[in-house]
This record gives structure tokens, sequence and C-alpha cells, in this order.
């Protein structure tokens, strides 16, 4: 597939150029931040982790974090083609530097392997999974769960053969990830809004379509009977902040800023608010997340 080669060779040339040219100007450091007065909240209208209304699991999150560091907390929108950029001050897709905006960014973003090699991501702080969804009326039946998970996802993956699966490219719903073609699907890539992927299949944009599970569960509210799950196709995943790989103090410091928020029960009312009974969906995540161990400094 192009577009994975374009990301390892893009990947090829950020390790090159960061681990040469890391230096003040790049790094905004805790200390950097502390003198700004201002730590700068990168986000993406996401589900209800960025409503894009002022509000959102994710704003309220990094607001306390702000305050936890003794300073201003700003919201600065961008874009999942964008974030990772405005995060590193580096494409990823392209290779080319440009302006860094933000210090972190926390909008429900799923913990991936390309990921993790551009940016470093706090203590998971939200359990996903990504699903099939189809429009209510699509001729495809939901699965019958069996004994485990990578049985489900089989059960999936043999129901897409021959039919068109929609996506959205160098996100947690890239259908490259979880090998869609392989499993004799065609790949329809969406290239509007991911908050918009939802409403267009409804619409008729296509009948089937990858989705996780926070944005599945916001869709199927919103829109009552007018989509349904065919079933998993990945297991369970983790989502988290991401900050700049060099910037190692400032994941101490979340670190230490959301382990208290979770002993305090906090961090379940936040949840509560924005996702109601999603605790108790992923009660495994949640209750480890409390014996969380802190974070090994990372070699860079």
């Amino acid at each position: 597939m192009i577009i994975p080669r374009i990301i390892s060779l893009a990947m090829a040339a950020w390790l090159v150029v960061t681990a040469s040219a890391i230096c003040p100007v790049q790094a905004e450091a805790l200390d950097q931040i502390r003198q700004r007065g201002v730590l700068r909240h990168l986000g993406v209208p996401y589900a209800r982790f960025v409503t894009g209304s002022g509000d959102g699991l994710d704003v309220e999150l990094i607001q306390r974090f702000a305050s936890f560091l003794g300073v201003n907390y700003e919201f600065v929108p961008t874009t999942w083609k964008t974030a990772f950029g405005d995060l590193t001050g580096m494409d990823p897709q392209s290779g080319e530097t440009v302006a860094v905006r933000g210090d972190i960014l926390a909008n429900g973003v799923t913990i991936l392997p390309w990921r993790e090699k551009i940016v470093s991501f706090s203590t998971p702080t939200f359990a996903s999974q990504v699903w099939l969804i189809a429009r209510a009326d699509y001729p495809l039946t939901p699965i019958t769960p069996k004994d485990g998970i990578a049985e489900d996802i089989d059960q999936v993956r043999r129901l897409i053969k021959g039919r068109t699966v929609s996506g959205m490219a160098h996100t947690c719903l890239d259908p490259v990830l979880y090998k869609i073609e392989e499993a004799g699907a065609r790949i329809q890539y969406f290239d509007g809004k991911l908050i918009d992927l939802a409403p267009c299949v409804i619409d008729g944009y296509n009948g089937l379509t990858l989705l996780d599970v926070p944005d599945a569960l916001v869709a199927m509210e919103k829109w009552p009977g007018k989509l349904k799950v065919i079933g998993p196709v990945s297991p369970p995943q983790k989502m988290g902040a991401a900050m700049k790989r060099e910037a190692e103090d400032l994941k101490q410091a979340f670190f230490q800023f959301f382990s208290d928020l979770k002993r305090q029960g906090l961090y379940r009312t936040l949840v509560e608010k924005y996702y109601p009974g999603y605790a108790q969906a992923f009660p495994g995540f949640f209750s480890d997340l409390a014996d969380a161990s802190a974070p090994e400094k990372e070699a860079w």
C-alpha cells in the first residue's frame, strides 16, 4: 500500500532530523510552558472528547491539568491531518517542517504504533475499540459473539469479503491498520471531517464504515435506529494525551496529575459526565489505570 510506505518514509526522516536537531527553540519543556504562563491544548472536535462548543472530556481534563501546572489554559483547534505536525513541528506524512502550535494533543487520540514513533503518550486515559458499523437497512446481520475477541474479528472479516468499507486515512479508522483489503473488501476513503462520517453513512455515502466505540455510541444516541453494530475489527485499544518526545518533564507532570485525579475519583466523575456507563463497559481498563506505575523515562 502507498499510504503506509509514505508514512514509513516520513517516520525515517523524522527520526534523522529530530535526533540531530533537538534544541531549546524546538523543545517546549515544562519550565518554558510555565514561563509562558499558558498550556496550549491542541484538539480536534471528536465525539465528546472535544465537542466544539467549549467543553468535552479532554477539554475539562486538560483545563484541570493547566490548573495543576499553575498556568492558563488555551484551546488551539487543529485537524486530524495537521494535529501531529502542530504538536511536533514536522508533518508525519510529508516530513516537512511546520510551525509548532501546541504543547499537548488530546481529543480521544488512539495510541497506535506509528504514532508512538513520533510522539510520547501519557498514561492511557481511555479505552476504545474499532467496530464495523452499518446503516440500519444494510443487508448484513450483526455477528453472534463467540468465546474470544479474535474469533469475533474473524467473523466480521468473513462478512466483509466483496463489500466496500469506509474509513479515514491517517486516523485510528484507517482500514489499512486492520488489513481490510486482505479480508477481500474494498476500501473507500472518506474525505471529510471524521465527525461527519457516521451521518454521511446514514445519508447513503456507503453502507459500511469503521467507527471507534466512543464515536459509535454518540452516533447511535444521536440518530437512534439509524445504525447497527456488525462487530469488532480490532482488539481493545487505548487512548491518551500526546506530547513531544523530548517533553519528558511534561509527561511526568501529567502522570502525577492524572494519578491524583483517579485516586480522588474525579476522573471517573468526568467520564460518567460525558460517557455515562462507559467505565462499566471497560471495567478492567479503568480499574487497571488506578494501579498504573510511573512511566519509565525514554532514551532519546
